[in-house]
């Protein structure tokens, strides 16, 4: 399933797919052949495909695509990336944002393919703590910086529709590499990204 097909689905799991969900609205005590309902299964096959496409996409590859030779030092910062991933413990979304930093040593990267590994990470089940990890050593690994610096902070779902239902909470977790172990640097990054921060 490659990254600018959305609209392209693995057939050969659809039937298949499509069955459980009919099986599962029947399970909840719904009619899965009311009118409502009826192409239901159908478009939830596609759905979870879609959401779950970063598992057919490398971020490593998609950072490599554009990886070009280039002298500049100084910290690189991507802030307000819209993230969107499923919870693998309740398979419901949480959304949010990421801000991703790096020092370059000889390469850097497009701007875009950083919001692209992003996606890659997101668009699996996840929990936010792996998804903050993934992307910062996607990036370590491709370029070879001299650090990496991921903060995310994202809404759950299933803390505000279920369980403790904390409709405002938010969840910040971040992962630091190489110069942004440094508190200076560290310091000068969580500066810039601040005023987005809760």
């Amino acid at each position: 399933m490659a990254y600018n097909k959305v609209d392209q689905y693995d057939e050969k799991i659809m039937p298949e797919l499509m069955h459980h969900y009919r099986e599962t609205l029947s399970l909840l005590g719904e009619d899965p052949n009311r009118e409502g309902l009826v192409k239901t299964p159908e478009r939830m096959a596609k759905a979870m495909q879609y959401l779950t496409q970063g598992y057919e996409m490398d971020a490593r590859a998609i950072l490599a695509s554009a990886k070009f030779k280039e002298s500049v030092s100084e910290m690189i910062l991507v802030k307000d990336i819209e993230l969107y991933s499923m919870c693998e413990h309740h398979l419901l979304p949480f959304f949010g944002k990421a801000h991703i930093a790096y020092i370059p040593n000889g390469y850097i990267t497009g701007l875009s393919k950083l919001a692209r590994v992003v996606d890659v990470y997101a668009r699996r089940l996840q929990v936010q703590e792996r998804l903050t990890t993934q992307i910062l050593d996607a990036i370590k690994e491709t370029l070879q910086p001299l650090g990496v610096a991921v903060v995310i902070e994202a809404s759950h779902l299933c803390m505000m529709m279920r369980g403790v239902q904390k409709q405002n909470s938010v969840t910040t977790t971040s992962a630091f590499w190489g110069e942004f172990e440094r508190n200076e640097t560290r310091s000068e990054f969580m500066k810039l990204i601040s005023s987005r921060l809760h």
